[in-house]
């Protein structure tokens, strides 16, 4: 079965989500020298970048953990294991890397989040993360936070790390893009007429992709997709 998080085609049924997937798992190809060792996937989800970590990377094992009685992704695949959203069932310095992608946005209080990251790190261990910046509600309603590079640093910071080095998934023309396919493909029908507009922004999304040129420093009246990174303890 194909990975529709690593694997996801160009086509208008993915105008809305096309560019996002693939810069997450892009970003993760880009951060590949960070990961190492065993590996916590907090807040794994469906583990959807578990073959391609643990094949591609330096990864020598991979756990994945999420929130007691979260959501329903898949009733296959589960989680190694749960936690409270309090403690972390690890103890300190377990882990070489922690991956958090699309994590933190959902998290009530990111500085418990962080900080159990942290303990459960080893020293000079990493956390690799991925967060949204333009992107609808979703998993309503445990949508918390949209962040920005200058609230993620601080938070790790403040959560027990030394430093944090922060990118930008997509800027301008990719936050275009974005917003085009979330309106057609989210926001209008299946009419005749949506079935053109489809048609004719499609070569449009390509374009604004294929031309995007984020760069990071992030200053005023910048627009960004989203921010990758990691943190080192």
């Amino acid at each position: 079965m194909k990975n529709l998080f690593t694997d996801i085609e160009f086509s208008s049924s993915t105008l809305d989500r096309y560019f996002v997937r693939t810069s997450i798992s892009k970003s993760l190809t880009k951060m590949a020298p960070n990961f190492r060792g065993k590996l916590l996937d907090a807040g794994c989800g469906e583990m959807p970048y578990k073959s391609t970590i643990l094949n591609n990377f330096n990864v020598t094992e991979y756990v994945g953990l999420d929130i007691e009685g979260a959501l329903d992704y898949n009733s296959i695949v589960k989680p190694d294991f749960e936690w409270d959203g309090v403690t972390m069932p690890f103890a300190d310095n377990t882990f070489d890397t922690v991956l958090a992608t699309e994590v933190l946005e959902h998290c009530p209080q990111p500085l418990v989040y962080l900080s159990e990251a942290c303990r459960v790190l080893k020293p000079t261990g990493k956390i690799i993360f991925t967060v949204p910046f333009l992107w609808t509600l979703h998993e309503v309603p445990h949508d918390e936070h949209r962040y920005t590079p200058f609230a993620l640093q601080r938070l790790f910071k403040e959560s027990g790390f030394k430093e944090s080095t922060i990118l930008p998934l997509g800027g301008y023309d990719a936050s275009l893009a974005v917003m085009l396919g979330l309106w057609i493909n989210r926001h209008r029908g299946t009419s005749l007429l949506d079935k053109i507009l489809r048609k004719i922004l499609m070569p449009i999304i390509r374009k604004l992709i294929a031309i995007d040129l984020p760069t990071a420093d992030f200053k005023e009246g910048s627009m960004y997709t989203g921010f990758y990174g990691f943190a080192e303890k």
